[in-house]
């Protein structure tokens, strides 16, 4: 059986802060979500205590493009930093 490697502090400060990060952004991601849905699909003024078949559809779709748009902008931004990264090693070189 391998060993694992041994992680140095600075590591694991950078690993621990970006765990932190992700879980910030995650959470930012899903108070907008809430947020924008909330707004767009249910009325102000309740008239029932449970959700109208309706709005439910309409809270679906609305969760659906919130997190198929955030994919798709993630995307597109991995490929942007790439491309950056890539340009940085051939000015350098």
């Amino acid at each position: 059986m391998a060993a694992m490697p041994q992680i140095s502090v600075a590591d694991q400060a950078k690993l621990q802060l970006m765990q932190e990060m992700e879980i910030e952004m995650m959470s930012d991601l899903y108070n907008r979500m809430t947020n924008a849905c909330h707004k767009k699909c249910i009325p102000p003024r309740y008239g029932e205590s449970e959700l109208g078949k309706g709005e439910m559809v309409c809270i679906d779709r609305c969760v659906a493009k919130y997190l198929d748009i955030h994919e798709k902008i993630g995307k597109k931004l991995t490929a942007m930093s790439m491309q950056d990264e890539e340009l940085i090693k051939k000015m350098s070189s």
